[in-house]
């Protein structure tokens, strides 16, 4: 019996070392500093930021060169004797990115990165570590640098409260990140190689049980299309869309793609025998959007030609009157598109059309091409 207590105390310690092996219940970050992360995509690349966030609590004007030091410091804890600082709270500030990016115009490969500070009033160093997982910049490394980027602080007139980053100045291949605190800006350009990134995620994912519809591959030759790139790939990619394989043959869409690229590639007759032979395939509304086509490169001649087809085949239609509207005004015969454009008001389908319409109407009657 007297061993009781004995056996009692190794029970107790031992059910504690087995709760806390378990981990602990969910709670508030410590200091009362709140998690947050922030992301934005810049072309098809993820730019996700992860970080907690101090507050300035009262301590206006003892931020930068105090609570956070100027360099590098030794924090008297774990393996770094010359650590930045972790440009947030708590664990690592990370920064990931779903592909290969430039900071500032230097490259960074895709991945997570922990995301470091070395303050100066002067010029900042901004370090992308390769280590994402440690606590805080504790257990610092140099040697698991990626990148180190210089920026200089910039003063604002607003105080932040609670630190934040935030994306500004984006455009379609590049957008600057800040970190703001207090009345201090830390900003830097991260741009992608928008049409490259696009290109290598359309040739991966054609591999793909998406590559098994026409519409996948007539997506990817509209898109090197749009963007004037790589067309001869393009016109590969049409075949494919246009061909008998993925069902496409007999569709005008994957046809009309194709032409197109005929065209800009200058094999302008090819073009044209492609698209006479497609045009039956094609609905009503696609004729006219390939006769509004026809307009914008001043074939005025041969777009009145479809729109006249467009209206022997769906004749009495809003779409199709206009289309001889728009298709007689471009060839200077504004008698017969004030005809055609009188007959289309009453079948406007909304009011924005019908305005549309009273607005040509105005102009043919001023002998002006609505166009």
């Amino acid at each position: 019996m007297r061993r009781q207590p004995a056996l009692l105390c190794c029970l107790l310690a031992t059910s504690f070392i087995y709760v806390t092996s378990q981990g602990q219940l969910t709670q508030p970050p410590n200091g009362g500093n709140k998690k947050a992360w922030v992301g934005e995509r810049i072309g098809i690349t993820d730019v996700t930021i992860r970080y907690d966030r101090p507050g300035v609590k009262g301590r206006e004007g003892k931020i930068w060169g105090q609570l956070v030091p100027v360099g590098y410091t030794d924090q008297g804890f774990g393996s770094s004797k010359a650590a930045p600082w972790r440009a947030g709270a708590n664990e690592n500030t990370t920064i990931e990115f779903s592909t290969d990016v430039t900071i500032e115009g230097k490259p960074l490969a895709a991945g997570k990165y922990g995301f470091f500070i070395a303050f100066d009033p002067n010029e900042s160093t901004i370090i992308f570590s390769k280590n994402s997982s440690s606590w805080g910049s504790f257990y610092y490394d140099p040697n698991e640098d990626a990148l180190r980027i210089k920026v200089k602080p910039q003063a604002t007139d607003q105080a932040v409260e609670w630190l934040k980053y935030e994306f500004t100045d984006e455009t379609p291949n590049s957008a600057t990140v800040n970190l703001y605190w207090e009345k201090m800006r830390f900003p830097f350009k991260v741009e992608v190689d928008a049409v490259k990134t696009q290109l290598a995620s359309i040739q991966n994912e054609l591999r793909s049980d998406k590559g098994f519809t026409w519409q996948a591959w007539d997506q990817a030759a509209q898109w090197a299309l749009q963007n004037n790139t790589n067309l001869e790939q393009a016109l590969k990619w049409a075949d494919s869309a246009s061909g008998p394989i993925f069902g496409g043959a007999n569709i005008f869409q994957p046809n009309a793609t194709k032409a197109q690229i005929l065209e800009k590639l200058g094999r302008t007759d090819e073009a044209t025998a492609l698209m006479k032979k497609s045009l039956p395939l094609a609905n009503m509304n696609e004729i006219h959007q390939y006769a509004r086509q026809l307009l914008a490169q001043k074939k005025s001649k041969e777009a009145l030609d479809v729109f006249k087809m467009n209206y022997d085949k769906n004749p009495n239609q809003f779409t199709t009157l206009m289309g001889l509207t728009r298709g007689y005004s471009a060839n200077g015969d504004y008698k017969n598109a004030l005809k055609y454009a009188e007959q289309a008001l009453p079948l406007a389908p909304n009011a924005q059309n019908k305005s549309n319409v009273q607005t040509m109407i105005g102009k043919l009657q001023q002998g002006k091409d609505v166009n």
